[in-house]
């Protein structure tokens, strides 16, 4: 009896870990697309100036490292002027100054390490980019929490919203319609409540070069990665006719 009940508490622990991952992923919520322009080496340098100034106070990048910036354009001396906050070299890794233990105290756990972020948040709604980009731009005011803040994509999120200088402030608009007897309430858009510093059309090209930059941080490679794949492929292709061809050679006077 106590072996059945054991199994009942963990099937009933492992759904609930299933439906908070759920509720963490975002289903009450469509996720946009994400501009995936990770060879724009202008979005890549501006969204890696956001991640700095807006990203790294709290959370770290732990296995990327300064100089690998130079990828993407950068050379070491724009490094170390513009993007050297936490250290004063250029070989050093990504990470932020923010004790865990005041991390812990202030948003309930430890900010996550973003390095990988932008391929460990993929779900059924789309890529880690999509959701990232759908997420950064999904933060509405709400008295009700802690830090003031809630997320459409992510409800009852801890994390306040880093980027609310340039976003401003904005509320979600519903539509209620009845449906079975009951009140069903659908998002339909957002509304400006005060201006950020940014037009919400600067603020959507600024959170996708930013989302940009988290999508080829987690792999800084990829570029290459393709570009290899292609040449590989068309030489399989050309090898194949050549193979077959010769096979054929072979084989025409066997009966």
């Amino acid at each position: 009896m106590k072996k059945i009940e054991k199994f009942a508490w963990g099937c009933m622990l492992a759904l609930a870990m299933v439906t908070g991952a759920q509720a963490a992923g975002g289903d009450t919520l469509a996720w946009d697309k994400a501009p995936n322009k990770t060879t724009d080496l202008g979005s890549l340098q501006n969204g890696a100036k956001l991640f700095v100034n807006y990203c790294l106070n709290c959370h770290s990048a732990a296995y990327m490292r300064y100089n690998r910036l130079a990828d993407i354009g950068l050379t070491q001396q724009q490094i170390k002027d513009n993007l050297l906050f936490t250290t004063d070299k250029v070989g050093e890794v990504m990470k932020s100054n923010l004790d865990p233990k005041q991390g812990k105290d202030w948003f309930g756990a430890n900010p996550p390490d973003l390095t990988v972020v932008a391929r460990s948040r993929s779900g059924h709604g789309g890529s880690g980019s999509d959701y990232l980009y759908t997420y950064l731009r999904s933060y509405y005011r709400d008295e009700t929490k802690p830090t003031g803040w809630n997320n459409l994509a992510f409800p009852n999120v801890g994390m306040p919203n880093p980027l609310w200088e340039l976003q401003g402030e904005r509320a979600p608009v519903y539509e209620v319609r009845e449906e079975h007897g009951h009140a069903v309430h659908i998002f339909k858009g957002w509304q400006q409540v005060k201006p950020g510093s940014m037009t919400p059309l600067q603020y959507d090209q600024a959170v996708g070069d930013l989302v940009n930059y988290l999508q080829w941080m987690s792999e800084p490679d990829q570029n290459t990665r393709v570009r290899i794949g292609v040449w590989v492929l068309l030489f399989l292709t050309v090898f194949t006719f050549f193979a077959w061809r010769l096979n054929a050679a072979y084989w025409k006077d066997v009966k």
